[in-house]
């Protein structure tokens, strides 16, 4: 969905409620915060921002409730207490992420043991950010305010909601259950070691978490086809490209203000799940871009910690049709800024 577009029937209404548009998170009264205006105003993209910002919404209309109420997972978007950036996978099954009113959502299910959202629900009112996506249509919403563990799990008070458009997103169906008696295995360490890396590399998609200090986190989506992201430097640095997207640079402007940040990447066939959390770095060098088709900047990620979850997603699930508009990859050279995987087109 592009930002505030409403679902409605399976199909989309352009239109938001007067008056409906969102006082950002903190209690600010400007729509974009300096990180995001920076990014706009370096990207010559300020009017259009501006233009797409209008339909983000401060309430969860009926057709983003519906829409959560379909979803079997969301990404979460969340600090520790040390500070550090995660995305979180919450799963539950179809229903249990439902809209109790307009104002709140409930996430009847908690993260993987050892989950930093763990720690990071352990503060009052913890500011995070739910992103849903339903990739058998290509569509998705992201929810952001602030939430607080309860019996039941995880309670949002929503602040902002809008949707995105379908750019990048792989079609994908759950197939099946996964087996495995034996309690599932946790691991943790400084660095991405070969089979991770490996993992890395294949992937199509992943999820980011950003977090500016008044504003709140953030929950994003990233595709492309495999080798899109890069690994170098004994598993310490990733870098993707960062392709077009919604012009308001929630995520980029957040980075712009704090470079903290969380990856998450998803083992579709396993159901493990990978979280990184490190700093990340914008380049917006001419140089670094000329053999990346598609890439506006890159991205660097140097890794400070990394999180191994086994079988956190309950099903496999089975590419249906890459997007068919994701830039070619053409292989890397040499230690580029932070670059230097090969890769080879796939698609």
């Amino acid at each position: 969905m592009t930002p505030g577009k409403q679902l409605r029937g399976g199909r989309m209404s352009s239109r938001a409620p007067r008056g409906s548009a969102a006082t950002r998170l903190g209690g600010m009264g400007t729509l974009f915060h300096d990180g995001e205006r920076a990014v706009q105003r370096r990207a010559g993209v300020e009017r259009a921002a501006a233009q797409v910002g209008r339909s983000i919404l401060s309430f969860v209309p009926a057709e983003f409730g519906a829409f959560l109420s379909r979803q079997p997972f969301v990404v979460v978007a969340s600090q520790d207490l040390p500070g550090r950036v995660w995305a979180s996978l919450v799963a539950g099954g179809v229903g249990f992420a439902r809209a109790l009113d307009d104002r709140q959502i409930l996430l009847a299910g908690m993260p993987a043991p050892e989950d930093p959202l763990e720690g990071a629900l352990e503060r009052p009112q913890a500011s995070i950010g739910v992103l849903a996506i339903e990739f058998g249509t290509r569509q998705r919403i992201r929810l952001n305010g602030a939430a607080q563990r309860t019996g039941d799990g995880i309670l949002l008070t929503v602040a902002e909601a809008f949707g995105n458009c379908t750019k990048y997103i792989q079609r994908r169906l759950p197939a099946g259950q996964l087996n495995g008696s034996a309690a599932p295995m946790h691991r943790e360490s400084a660095a991405l070691d070969a089979r991770q890396a490996a993992l890395v590399r294949r992937a199509d998609t992943f999820f980011i978490a950003s977090a500016h200090p008044e504003r709140g986190a953030d929950a994003s989506h990233r595709g492309g086809r495999p080798g899109f992201v890069e690994v170098a430097n004994g598993g310490r640095r990733l870098t993707f490209p960062d392709y077009s997207g919604n012009r308001m640079f929630q995520t980029l402007g957040n980075l712009t203000i704090n470079p903290r940040a969380g990856l998450l990447f998803l083992d579709w066939e396993t159901g493990s799940t990978l979280q990184l959390t490190g700093q990340a770095q914008i380049v917006w060098d001419p140089q670094a871009l000329r053999s990346r088709p598609g890439a506006e900047r890159l991205v660097e990620i140097t890794v400070d910690a990394v999180y191994e979850h086994e079988r956190a997603l309950p099903a496999p699930w089975r590419l249906i049709e890459p997007y068919r508009q994701n830039p070619p990859i053409t292989p890397q050279g040499g230690e580029q800024h932070g670059t230097g995987m090969a890769t080879r087109p796939i698609w």
